[in-house]
């Protein structure tokens, strides 16, 4: 019951949306894969929508596609781009310890509070990390899904890093 119990923590009702077709992209496989994942069903929640491929012989990520609000906040697309690179001084150790979890456990992860602080554009949200598989059993990459509203003062850097609390993480098994 791991997908009832990860559905049930979400409380935004568009990222419910994207994990609902998640969930029914994989049918009867374990995981879909990104072949399975239909851009016109959860086409109302592209914007939020971010994804990685992951290799596991280079035990990496590159990334895949990032929607507009995904990019306004980083400045720029992680399309194409290794995630070394792209979160370099950017807690890329925090960001892909927890990308490699949901990947190679596999599960799904679920996080609210503080996001985007990695990215000093932080903001109130909520985040959804799924796995994907194109064979529907070894995963080989992520969709995400985050949504925020931006603080104010973060655009401006006048609150220490240090004194945010970090965003609360929760993974759930893949079923």
């Amino acid at each position: 019951m791991s997908f009832k119990d990860f559905e049930a923590a979400i409380k935004s009702s568009e990222l419910r949306s994207v994990a609902l077709h998640w969930n029914e992209a994989r049918g009867a496989k374990r995981m879909p894969g990104w072949k399975d994942i239909d851009p016109t069903a959860i086409g109302p929640h592209l914007k939020i929508i971010w994804s990685w491929k992951y290799d596991s012989s280079s035990d990496s990520f590159t990334g895949r596609i990032a929607g507009d609000d995904i990019t306004q906040v980083f400045g720029e697309s992680l399309r194409g781009k290794r995630m070394k690179d792209f979160f370099a001084g950017k807690h890329y150790d925090m960001v892909f310890t927890r990308h490699k979890r949901v990947v190679t456990e596999p599960a799904f992860a679920h996080g609210s509070g503080n996001v985007f602080i990695h990215a000093r554009h932080y903001g109130l949200g909520e985040r959804i990390i799924m796995p994907l598989a194109a064979d529907g059993v070894h995963g080989d990459g992520i969709l995400g899904a985050t949504i925020y509203s931006l603080n104010p003062n973060a655009q401006q850097g006048t609150i220490p890093e240090r004194y945010l609390e970090a965003e609360k993480v929760d993974f759930f098994p893949i079923d």
